[in-house]
């Protein structure tokens, strides 16, 4: 392919944090060329931030700016400013799609409704991420990943048990804004393909409520059909499938965790008893059918788990490698980061940062013709103000009065 599939396409971001900005970096990953508008003075209000994962930084390098930002330039408005709002208008009359994540009273008071975009480009795609949608009483209400995302959507408490002391957290930063970012970009593929078909713009809504709702959709489909919340296993419970001895996690001698998830036991519990070196299961009267493994689920769920725990994790990851039936490691962060499969298909990718130092970032998920893509790094704030004015026709002494007003960075 000698074009990305948004190349030519241009994107205009008023949006901070991570749940919409990455979008944008999506779009970028895909070739849009996007223009982060920053507050002229503070940036994005994630930059720098010192709390939680935003705490970790190499030089001028944050993951938590660099994630969402990738490949855009950066222009520093006062959009409070009126040469600024002009100048917004501008970039927005040769844009093809306008991305916000600020909230109401925000847009209205700075004046970036839909019909105030549409006035100065009627064919601009308009597209807003929020915490709770655009009606209801919590419309102008924000939210985050942690708050909207995993906790109201149910994500917290279908994965807390009963008996535990603490609600489960998210199991990374910005766990639900990544998601939501993806669909955010998903949608406008479909918007900008609509655009092409029918000359029409949308105007495009996701939200991290409607998102986390959409993540935990067969539970609420299964408790709005039954009146009953889903159970949840207690800390207590046993460690093992009740229908099932070859799904769960197990626990090694060495206190790690391998999950098996082989739906068919009947299918594949010979080849698992020949890697567990427990032979003698095959032939047991008591599993030798995979009727008989769901019958005696708990007998043999107990002496999978015990040959498990009796070998160290490091065994059961090179041993496994030949087993027939789906298996997995229970990965942290930094062994997926070196996962040979997540290297092999260019999930995580190189990236130069401001100092020149070559860096590492997850890809989006998404490739075109097995090619991943083509990293650049984020802007600092404002680092391209000077170049996009001039792109607008401001002359150099045009671009200092703008400074001096205050309108730009």
């Amino acid at each position: 392919m000698t074009a990305l599939p948004m190349a030519g396409v241009r994107v205009l971001e008023v949006a901070q944090y991570t749940y919409t900005p990455s979008a944008g970096a999506v779009l970028a990953d895909w070739g849009a060329e996007v223009i982060k508008v920053e507050h002229a003075v503070t940036g994005d209000a994630q930059r720098g931030l010192k709390i939680g994962t935003g705490g970790v930084a190499a030089g001028r390098f944050q993951p938590l700016m660099e994630h969402p930002n990738r490949g855009k330039r950066s222009i520093g408005l006062a959009l409070e400013h009126p040469d600024a709002r002009d100048l917004l208008l501008e970039l927005a009359r040769s844009c093809d799609v306008f991305l916000t994540n600020f909230l109401p009273p925000a847009r209205r008071k700075l004046r970036i409704e839909v019909e105030d975009l549409r006035a100065a480009n009627p064919k601009i795609i308009y597209v807003r991420g929020s915490a709770h949608g655009q009606r209801g009483p919590d419309a102008d209400k924000g939210g985050f990943d942690g708050s909207t995302f995993w906790s109201r959507s149910g994500s917290a408490m279908g994965c807390t048990p009963p008996d535990s002391p603490k609600v489960i957290n998210q199991p990374a930063g910005a766990y639900g804004d990544s998601m939501g970012g993806m669909t955010i970009a998903g949608g406008i593929a479909a918007a900008l393909f609509a655009r092409e078909r029918t000359g029409e713009p949308s105007v495009v809504d996701v939200s991290l409520l409607s998102l986390g709702t959409w993540a935990t959709a067969l539970s609420v489909s299964n408790a709005l059909l039954t009146g009953e919340v889903p159970p949840v296993a207690p800390l207590s419970a046993p460690n093992l499938n009740p229908f099932n001895p070859t799904i769960g996690n197990f626990r090694t001698a060495d206190g790690r965790w391998v999950n098996l998830m082989i739906l068919q036991p009947g299918r594949y519990w010979a080849d698992l008893c020949r890697h567990l070196e427990r032979e003698d299961l095959i032939t047991d009267e008591r599993f030798d059918s995979g009727e008989k493994l769901i019958a005696n689920a708990a007998a043999a769920g107990a002496l999978v788990a015990e040959a498990i725990e009796a070998k160290p994790y490091a065994h059961w990851i090179k041993t496994f490698q030949t087993l027939e039936g789906q298996w997995a490691p229970n990965n942290n962060a930094l062994e997926l980061g070196h996962d040979p499969q997540v290297r092999a298909n260019g999930y995580i990718v190189s990236v130069v940062d401001a100092d020149g130092n070559e860096r590492e970032l997850v890809a989006n998920p998404v490739q075109f013709d097995e090619t991943p893509p083509t990293l650049t790094r984020a802007p600092q704030l404002a680092e391209h103000t000077d170049t996009i004015l001039e792109e607008l026709g401001r002359t150099q002494e045009q671009i200092i009065d703008l400074k001096i007003a205050g309108a730009v960075t």
